[in-house]
């Protein structure tokens, strides 16, 4: 559970932020409940029973160029003094993609792949609390999630790679570009 995702967003009064609630049961994420107070809106999953927004089914975007789609990212609290701050990432994203947004909220952002709204979204460094709803929040309403590796996501969620499906591939091919131009392998 995380009682206030976006916790920067909600301290400077910039509106992004919400409450996220992640079950899983033996292992398994089984229910994601993510609330957006200010937009009065609620994304409910069940591990087969599909993906909603305020009781309507939601799929994600059948995009399938990463050149015409919007993506999401965010960056760790550590990006001032870390080497691994997917700043090379988000410049690829950003030279590739129509548009990239960061807006500080992992369990909105993949809300949004969820419901069609981006095509994708990538962060490292996350917390299982970060993700457990959200992840399967886009699995459910069709999409994929997983590592920079296109493996499981790992059980406390970093990194994760999320898409509609039609573009995880071209995700990870993206981000295996940018880590060998710093050097560094995933």
């Amino acid at each position: 559970m995380d009682p206030l995702d976006g916790t920067v967003n909600y301290a400077h009064g910039y509106p992004r932020f919400c409450v996220s609630i992640g079950v899983e049961w033996r292992g398994v994420r089984s229910v994601g409940v993510v609330h957006d107070p200010l937009l009065n809106e609620t994304f409910h999953a069940t591990r087969g029973g599909g993906a909603f927004l305020n009781g309507k089914p939601i799929r994600v975007s059948e995009e399938g160029e990463l050149g015409r789609g919007l993506f999401a990212t965010g960056f760790a609290y550590d990006v001032h003094r870390s080497q691994d701050d997917n700043l090379a990432n988000w410049a690829a994203f950003v030279k590739s993609a129509q548009a990239v947004r960061r807006d500080g909220s992992a369990a909105l952002d993949l809300c949004y792949v969820a419901c069609g709204r981006f095509e994708g979204y990538w962060e490292q460094k996350l917390h299982a609390w970060d993700v457990a709803a959200g992840q399967l929040l886009v699995e459910e309403a069709g999409g994929r999630c997983s590592d920079f590796h296109g493996g499981p996501v790992p059980p406390g969620g970093d990194p994760i790679v999320a898409s509609n499906g039609r573009v995880h591939e071209q995700m990870l091919a993206l981000l295996r570009s940018a880590r060998r131009s710093l050097g560094r392998d995933l």
